[in-house]
């Protein structure tokens, strides 16, 4: 079973200022200098065969894109007990290695959804490890609001021809907003769900989205992500709702209208 990104085909048209000019080359951190401030990005492997992209946003928890806890042949939720999150994994070894206590997937996302518009603007899990990460050089991301469209944003991503370690590219541009998502000129493949889509504000960088699939524009290799914010907050509700085994009451789940599911640019989600 590969674990990776959906991928879509999307139709759209855009400014030439939209496009992905001046998006920097991807660049591998293969050494503790090379991926200083970014060790709580690490690799989730789940089960034997299989891999995502998860960042820490606080010592006993990891965010991730939810469809990773979900088995693409079967549809199945994966066993929290197939997780486990290996912090800063470069050349074969982790700064620290996790096993999962328990997954939360936003109520929102479903699998099996055929409106990849909605199925992208929800797709985010929190994971809850079985012990927290207390490394002075794992630092915890935090996270921010959605960037504007044209803003500059980077990501840190795993992928399945860059196993052993991540790679960073510092600049990739948000292309367009479509409801609850994000078209992105940031280079991701196969493995780089869930991988932290961020910007850098005073030397500080906050985690804005989550890789959620590839897809291509007019013939054009694009990202798409999630519009972090709402859906984290729901996610945090959730979990703050929680009796220990899931929980007690659930967030408003935010549907998205079907006339929200275009952006002012005319783009539109189509069946692969």
């Amino acid at each position: 079973m590969k674990r990776g990104l959906i991928f879509l085909v999307l139709l759209a048209i855009w400014s030439s200022e939209g496009r992905a000019d001046g998006a920097s080359a991807l660049k591998t951190l293969m050494t503790g200098d090379d991926s200083r401030g970014w060790h709580a990005v690490g690799r989730l492997n789940i089960g034997e065969r299989s891999f995502c992209t998860g960042s820490l946003i606080a010592p006993d928890l990891v965010l991730t894109a939810a469809h990773c806890m979900y088995d693409a042949e079967t549809g199945l939720r994966i066993q929290d007990g197939d997780v486990q999150f290996l912090a800063d994994w470069r050349g074969g070894r982790a700064s620290a290695y996790r096993g999962v206590k328990r997954s939360i997937v936003h109520p929102g996302f479903h699998f099996s959804d055929k409106d990849f518009a909605e199925r992208v603007a929800f797709d985010v899990a929190i994971l809850e490890l079985d012990q927290p990460i207390r490394n002075s050089t794992i630092t915890p991301f935090s996270t921010d609001a959605r960037p504007s469209k044209g803003a500059e944003v980077g990501v840190v991503s795993y992928a399945h021809d860059r196993a052993d370690s991540p790679s960073l590219q510092e600049v990739c541009y948000v292309l367009a907003r479509q409801g609850g998502s994000l078209v992105l000129s940031c280079d991701v493949d196969f493995g780089s769900s869930g991988a932290p889509i961020f910007t850098i504000e005073d030397g500080e960088a906050r985690i804005v989205s989550l890789i959620s699939a590839k897809a291509k524009v007019n013939g054009t290799p694009v990202a798409l992500g999630t519009a972090l914010e709402v859906p984290l907050a729901d996610l945090m509700a959730l979990r703050g709702g929680s009796d220990g085994v899931f929980h007690k009451s659930e967030p408003v789940v935010r549907r998205l209208p079907r006339s929200e599911t275009q952006s002012a640019t005319g783009a539109k989600f189509l069946r692969p």
